[in-house]
């Protein structure tokens, strides 16, 4: 059994390494506006070359990392990871067409495969299903603090000393994190479980166990709603900031960085609280605060993206990104929660692959496809829907699980 102090140790370092994650990921969506000008690409274009082009490797990457996080040391894939993104995110600032930024943001989506695989597992194993919900809520307070650092600082160094120069800034200092990682005292797998974990499975096994686990599969259908409406707002807000309401590219940035650190930061915390709090009351706590907390995002985004007055959207989009976040740790902890420990790198890894090759892989060309020939506006408005519909599919889970067909989400004694 790992010691508190080594479970802390680890997650702070596991936390650190995934803040720069998404700053490095989050710098393109920042860098969006002045790439384009540059390079003079359609928003479908620039939307496959920062954005998809990292969805796309790491979401076919997934499923090989999962796989050998099942079965090899797994910190040593991280370190390997971290050193690979950093690396070809400070590529990207110089390329000089299309395919020379394509290259670097798809290696970028591969070094990140290994980490995103492999990490949550490590935190699984380290604390026990009462106290599982806050530890990731830990971890994933990382996504809206990182991409939120992404945001201003991709903004501000963009329009200041131009977006090949941020490329480069945030991307070097992650070699230096990378051997971080090597630090990690890695628990053993199962090591919080009731009873050991047992080998590893074939393959072909594990796959079987997941296509038949109720559970894991609805979820991951309201995961992929999810991430298609997150990728796509993410991707486009500050673009429509910038032209509906006349922000500059530092400025929208950073009132986006802000919010989502504030909004992202405070969602994902209490998510993890509650799904902790209310899993004494019913095995569906987590469901329940991810279904509903989807539904009643939805209109709040409608109201962020049609509204051009300050004092309505900048509320609006702080209370949208509020529940957006909201289900990550719930999401996160139910996935994990309904795995064998032995599979949970696979399972992480399928369903990687799943929310980003059909959610924000495809979200935001879809998005800049449809703003070429409707607007940038109208073609937001896909996002919310997605949202209604991921709530809905997440409570129509607890349906199952009430008549006992879906796998239960009830945590074994420990």
């Amino acid at each position: 059994m790992t010691n508190r102090r080594d479970a802390w140790t680890t997650l702070a370092i596991l936390t650190v390494i995934n803040l720069l994650n998404y700053i490095d990921r989050f710098v393109a969506i920042a860098a969006l506006e002045p790439i384009k000008r540059e390079f003079g690409f359609s928003d479908a274009e620039v939307a496959i070359v920062t954005t998809a082009a990292f969805m796309i490797s790491y979401s076919a990457a997934s499923p090989l990392f999962g796989r050998l996080g099942d079965l090899f040391t797994r910190k040593y894939l991280i370190a390997a990871g971290v050193a690979v993104w950093s690396i070809a995110t400070a590529g990207a600032g110089l390329a000089r067409n299309f395919w020379q930024l394509f290259l670097p943001r798809s290696l970028v989506g591969i070094g990140e495969a290994s980490y995103a695989t492999t990490a949550p597992g490590i935190i699984t194993d380290l604390y026990e299903t009462a106290h599982r919900g806050r530890a990731l809520a830990v971890f994933y307070a990382a996504i809206p603090i990182g991409s939120a650092l992404g945001y201003v600082l991709g903004g501000a160094i963009s329009q200041s000393h131009g977006w090949r120069t941020a490329f480069l800034l945030v991307g070097l200092p992650g070699i230096l994190f990378a051997l971080l990682a090597l630090v990690i005292r890695e628990p053993k797998r199962g090591a919080t479980e009731a009873e050991a974990a047992a080998p590893a499975p074939s393959l072909r096994a594990s796959y079987l166990m997941l296509w038949h686990n109720r559970t894991y599969v609805l979820v991951s259908l309201g995961f992929i709603a999810y991430t298609f409406a997150l990728g796509g707002l993410a991707a486009w807000f500050p673009s429509l900031l910038q032209r509906y309401n006349g922000w500059s590219v530092a400025g929208s940035n950073q009132v986006l960085g802000i919010i989502t650190v504030a909004a992202g930061f405070l969602g994902t915390f209490v998510g993890g609280f509650l799904g902790d709090y209310f899993l004494r009351l019913t095995k569906n706590s987590y469901l329940w605060i991810s279904g509903l907390g989807m539904i009643c995002g939805a209109p709040i985004a409608v109201l962020a993206l049609a509204s051009r007055t300050s004092e309505v959207y900048l509320p609006a989009i702080f209370a949208a990104e509020f529940f957006l976040f909201l289900n990550t740790g719930p999401l996160n902890t139910i996935l994990l929660n309904c795995v064998p420990a032995q599979i949970r790198s696979t399972a992480m890894a399928v369903n990687i692959f799943l929310i980003h090759a059909l959610g924000d892989v495809i979200s935001p060309p879809i998005i800049g496809a449809l703003s070429d020939r409707f607007g940038l506006f109208h073609a937001t408005l896909i996002a919310p829907v997605m949202m209604v519909l991921s709530g809905l599919i997440l409570l129509q889970t607890i349906r199952y699980n009430r008549r006992g067909s879906g796998s239960s989400l009830r945590p074994q004694a420990e």
